[in-house]
């Protein structure tokens, strides 16, 4: 493992500058497939390179084929709208004159669409080097289209990872700071904005700034969380959490019902810096809520087996699943196998990192489960005050109500960070994936008026079918953060399809 050194180090000259595709000089308008003008390479929605014939089969996120009557873009959940985007290693250069910026695609929902299908929306995705690293402190300046994965790929083996991860890797800078994203550890370490030092960034009127905690303030916390509303997100500097091994220690319960599950996870969150569990959001009765709960922490050297990780195995999901596939009967069944397949109440272990962050990027395009009808995920967070009673009667209304997957997922949340949009509040987080079914939207209000009612909020990263007045209900921050939009953006020139669904932009 690294003892330290400096950004002149062996080691940070290696990293320096790093850029994890060939570069292309010109920018290139993507329409379906984003390829290299003129190379035997393409662009999957992961960030990474891959030869033409597996690009054949790409349908993922972002990227819908080229044979749909116009181009298209989408965000994971498969609901594609209008438009292009354009891909170009010259971030700077080209967020001239655009409306919107975008990563790889992961948000669920519609904040990472055009709201009209002629705005200019640039893809951040070739715009992935490593500028800075300071290795005695972590401390890195990087463009905003590096990607979760190739962080992970470079600096696990070295000893460093991200403060905040969320539940996938294939994610980029940008993305994480516009989404201000959390995960395991947010009872811990908060979100991912609470470890970003500066952001450059491109305004509505062209310029470009720098800004942190003490300089421009305002725009600093209202663009971590602010959906890329107040200005295009040109490099993050953050620092990078040095970690002892490449391996965890993790534990997992198996829980009978709901109750048994908020006051696992309360007796879990002062012993372990990483909490999560799954829930089976399908079962009523008294094993509503039941579940798996799992806990993690960097193992010790002496914890730690003698050689790192192989690295992750990763799977194509064949084929896009006719939409009657996925349905209550099947979703029942694989929730009792995943339920019972634990089946010592707790067991113990060393874990890899990805299959302990991220088990779902091991199956790539999983989102085809959903069928050409395409999916969206429900996330919300009841804040602690309103006690586990909340909790066990948002469970019932969800279980009520229909419309659940087999993926839904349970967090302990902290206090509430410093971006004027961020979604966590101290709390208990609950995220479902939901078919696109006629009946969602009906789903989805019902959802929203008990979460309103119970002082929560919902995740707009997640969000594509939340009525604007019930969004306004909720969050009793908005009126800041639409002020800042006055001050740095009075025409209303940045914009995404969510924000006119949700703030009326035109």
């Amino acid at each position: 493992m690294p003892k330290g050194g400096n950004a002149e180090s062996p080691c940070a000259r290696a990293i320096l500058h790093q850029q994890v595709s060939p570069p292309v000089h010109e920018p290139l308008e993507s329409v379906g497939e984003p390829s290299y003008d003129g190379s035997i390479i393409k662009f999957d929605e992961y960030g990474r390179s891959m030869p033409r014939d597996l690009a054949a089969m790409d349908l993922a996120a972002g990227h819908v084929s080229k044979a749909l009557p116009e181009p298209v873009l989408s965000g994971w959940g498969r609901l594609p709208m209008p438009g292009r985007e354009l891909l170009s290693e010259h971030l700077e250069q080209a967020t001239v004159g655009a409306v919107l910026s975008r990563g790889l695609g992961r948000s669920y929902g519609d904040s990472s669409l055009p709201a009209h299908a002629s705005d200019r929306v640039v893809a951040t995705r070739l715009a992935n080097r490593i500028l800075e690293f300071d290795e005695a402190s972590g401390r890195m300046r990087a463009e905003a289209g590096v990607s979760l994965a190739e962080l992970n790929r470079l600096f696990i083996p070295r000893g460093w990872f991200s403060p905040v991860t969320p539940g996938t890797k294939f994610v980029t800078l940008g993305g994480m700071v516009a989404s201000d994203v959390h995960g395991k550890n947010h009872h811990r370490e908060g979100c991912f904005g609470a470890h970003v030092q500066s952001l450059r960034v491109r305004l509505a009127d062209d310029s470009v700034v720098v800004c942190s905690p003490e300089q421009e303030p305002d725009l600093f916390y209202g663009t971590i969380g602010g959906m890329g509303l107040l200005g295009h997100i040109l490099e993050v500097t953050f620092t990078l959490q040095r970690i002892p091994t490449n391996w965890l220690v993790t534990q997992s319960v198996r829980v009978g019902n709901i109750d048994e599950f908020l006051a696992e996870l309360g007796t879990a969150a002062p012993a372990w810096p990483m909490t999560m569990g799954w829930i089976d959001c399908l079962n009523r009765g008294r094993g509503m809520g039941r579940g798996i709960l799992m806990a993690g922490r960097w193992a010790t050297v002496e914890e730690a087996r003698a050689k790192p990780p192989r690295p992750a195995r990763e799977v194509v999901f064949p084929v896009e699943l006719p939409n009657w596939a996925l349905n209550a009967t099947t979703a029942r069944l694989f929730n009792m196998g995943y339920y019972w397949r634990h089946l010592a109440k707790r067991a113990s272990g060393l874990t890899a990192p990805d299959p302990f962050f991220y088990p779902l990027d091991a199956i790539l395009h999983w989102n085809r489960a959903y069928g050409s009808r395409g999916f969206s995920q429900y996330q919300c967070v009841l804040p602690r005050a309103a006690g586990p009673t909340a909790v066990r009667e948002f469970m019932e209304h969800l279980t009520r109500l229909g419309g659940a997957s087999p993926l839904c997922v349970i967090k302990d949340c902290g206090p509430e960070g410093m971006g004027v949009l961020s979604f966590p509040m101290e709390g208990t987080s609950i995220a479902v994936d939901m078919p696109a079914t006629p009946g969602l939207q009906a789903i989805v209000d019902r959802l929203n008026e008990f979460v309103i009612a119970a002082g929560g909020r919902i995740y707009l990263t997640k969000d594509r079918f939340t009525r604007p007045e019930h969004f306004r209900a909720m969050e009793p921050r908005l009126p800041r953060f639409l002020a800042l939009r006055e001050k740095w953006d009075p025409g209303r020139r940045l914009r995404s399809a969510q924000s006119r669904r949700l703030f009326g932009d035109k």
